[in-house]
């Protein structure tokens, strides 16, 4: 007997107490869009607090980057055979790998202009999923929290990710019939 897991939003285990992103979405369209990790039930068994704000967005932005990160993270979901997701208004709930991915576009287009958020998704999209992860694990250590906008690698972020116009489309990447048998989150050697 083979244990089937069951996924809400994008790839997030529907196991309470699970590692997760959530990005909230309020209903009115001038609301900001928040994205919180929230740490699971491990964490509030400690001292620690249960969820971080890592990112509050203006709706201009997140309208911008959000077409850009459903399809990237829909893309891998349909690979590793788990359903597609799609923003919707209330709380829509993210893997962690991808929330940590998403947190990256977010916070470097969290102060662009609209003419630089193309040019971000398209950088965006044009990282390796573990070269997100780390930026993200770089970013977080420093200034991970909502109110650290332009602090350290968030600003690294920003800038490294809208400069230029050139398409990001210039790296091979392998396709996923190139690999099949690797897993959704696990880096390719």
């Amino acid at each position: 007997m083979s244990l089937q897991l069951a996924f809400s939003g994008f790839g997030a285990p529907d196991t309470p107490g699970t590692h997760t992103f959530r990005v909230e979405i309020e209903p009115a369209h001038s609301a900001s869009v928040r994205i919180l990790e929230d740490f699971g039930y491990a964490e509030r068994e400690t001292d620690s607090p249960g969820e971080e704000e890592r990112v509050v967005l203006e709706r201009r932005v997140w309208s911008a980057i959000a077409e850009a990160a459903r399809r990237e993270f829909n893309d891998r979901l349909k690979a590793a055979r788990i359903p597609a997701g799609r923003w919707r208004v209330g709380d829509n709930p993210v893997d962690r790998l991808l929330g940590k991915e998403l947190c990256v576009l977010a916070w470097a287009a969290e102060t662009a202009s609209d003419g630089q958020i193309p040019v971000i998704c398209r950088k965006w999209a044009a990282l390796r999923p573990e070269e997100r992860w780390w930026l993200y694990s770089a970013t977080v250590a420093e200034a991970g929290l909502a109110g650290d906008t332009q602090r350290g690698w968030r600003r690294a972020l920003s800038y490294a990710l809208s400069d230029g116009e050139k398409s990001a489309r210039g790296r091979c990447r392998a396709k996923e019939s190139e690999h099949p048998e690797l897993p959704l989150f696990e880096v390719a050697e």
